[in-house]
């Protein structure tokens, strides 16, 4: 992943003296179970683990490889030279994918903690946003029309609830895809005892494949990513509210725009969402990497490397790009400029079109038939419409005869208060954050 794009914790998950340092620790403990077994001494279990501490030479590692062209027995080289002879009873009865994949699972587990700290924080933040916006009101839309009244913190609440569920996904997920296999070639265990498999999946933090074919069944991962496609689209949705209320005509909410900061090279009045737009991308680049990982599942018989190259890429490409993601969500939230005088404005602006269907249901109770009071109300609405709030739908909804035949102007006027919509936000927020 580009650099713009990565901070420093999780990217540094991916580096290759990170990766190598995994590999030797999987390699390690291996040795640790065979020497108790009694296949390998213990003499030379300790002198491999007396290089724990170890830098390892990636340039090296780089030059090996180019020669042997294979990536694992270029690292076992590396530590042979480091160690001396006890390194030959390294990897005793493994095969390359036994370091790959246990490695890769706990790469994607610890990206997962940096992930699932990243959620907790968005969520506080969202949290905090939402209670602090409970009850300002504000209008609530469908396709993108005035609908009814709603408030911003219920707004907030709905994408608390929504990342509430992504980070449940996630811990699945994670659970889901850190399975440890050593179980050598063709995943028999022909020439591996399954102890040393339990041991280093202790040690490393996972759990045992049941059944690894040489390769741990990439349904896992191909699940573990989509979790993280899914995320990236609540975070897109999230970013595109925002973006639809920082234009100009609704200007409800916008990002926070720092001192010096500047929104065009050409009209210094701008002002754009570039955080959330941003997002909207990134978002898109995690969602890319679903498909890949959904093929990845299909691999001949016991085991091919038509995955590998995928992983390369996507592993460290899509936990990079959402950790930054969730964490640019973060600082938008946290410092959202919200505007409730606009937010009133807006929602007052189409004349109380948007207590038409209070009106409707009163008219259902005294008596009218749903063809008539549908008609009763479209025609006065429509009015207003078309005189883009400049007429009121109170007032016309008074002078109509057949409407006041049915209710009075009190009853009529009393369907037009705001609060009224409010009265379940308390119920609504005991749901998603649980009572005080």
């Amino acid at each position: 992943m580009i650099p713009r794009y990565s901070r420093p914790d999780m990217a540094a998950l991916w580096q290759p003296q990170a990766r190598f340092r995994i590999w030797f620790e999987i390699e390690a403990h291996a040795t640790d179970a065979l020497a108790e077994l009694g296949v390998v001494p213990k003499a030379a279990a300790e002198k491999i683990w007396a290089m724990n501490d170890a830098e390892f030479d990636v340039d090296r590692i780089d030059a090996i490889e180019a020669e042997t062209k294979h990536d694992v027995i270029a690292f076992l080289t590396h530590v042979s030279e480091r160690t001396g002879p006890e390194a030959r009873f390294l990897h005793q009865g493994m095969t390359s994918s036994d370091v790959l994949d246990t490695c890769l699972a706990v790469q994607l587990a610890r990206a997962s903690d940096i992930l699932l700290a990243d959620l907790d924080k968005l969520l506080d933040v969202i949290e905090r946003r939402a209670r602090e916006h409970k009850l300002t009101p504000t209008i609530g839309r469908s396709h993108g029309i005035h609908a009814e009244p709603v408030t911003f913190g219920l707004k907030l609440a709905q994408a608390y609830a929504e990342f509430d569920r992504c980070r449940t996904r996630l811990r699945n997920a994670r659970a889901e895809v850190a399975t440890c296999a050593i179980s050598g070639a063709v995943g028999t265990f022909a020439n591996i005892d399954p102890r040393v498999e339990q041991h280093v999946a202790d040690k490393m933090g996972l759990t045992v494949e049941p059944v690894s074919t040489q390769v741990i069944p990439r349904d896992r991962h191909a699940m573990y990513f989509a979790t993280l496609g899914v995320i990236a689209g609540s975070i897109e949705r999230l970013a595109t509210e925002i973006r639809h209320l920082q234009r100009t005509e609704v200007l409800e909410a916008e990002e926070y725009f720092s001192p010096g900061q500047k929104g065009s090279s050409a009209m210094p009045h701008k002002r754009n969402p570039v955080l959330t737009e941003n997002l909207t991308g990134l978002a898109r680049m995690v969602r890319g990497y679903v498909t890949p990982a959904l093929e990845n599942v299909a691999l001949w018989h016991e085991r091919d490397i038509s995955h590998s190259s995928v992983e390369r890429y996507i592993g460290p490409d899509a936990t990079i790009t959402l950790d930054f993601a969730l964490a640019r969500l973060t600082g938008v939230i946290d410092r959202l400029v919200v505007y409730p005088a606009r937010m009133e404005k807006n929602l007052n602006k189409m004349g109380g079109l948007v207590h038409s269907q209070r009106v409707l249901l009163a008219l259902t109770q005294a008596g009218v038939s749903r063809e008539d009071l549908y008609r009763y109300v479209q025609r006065n609405a429509m009015k207003v419409w078309e005189s883009d709030g400049e007429l009121s739908l109170l007032e016309l909804l008074k002078a109509d005869p057949d409407v006041a035949a049915a209710l009075s102007a009190e009853a009529i006027e009393s369907r037009f208060d705001l609060g009224y919509h409010y009265k379940h936000v308390d119920t609504i927020f005991a749901r998603v954050f649980g009572t005080a």
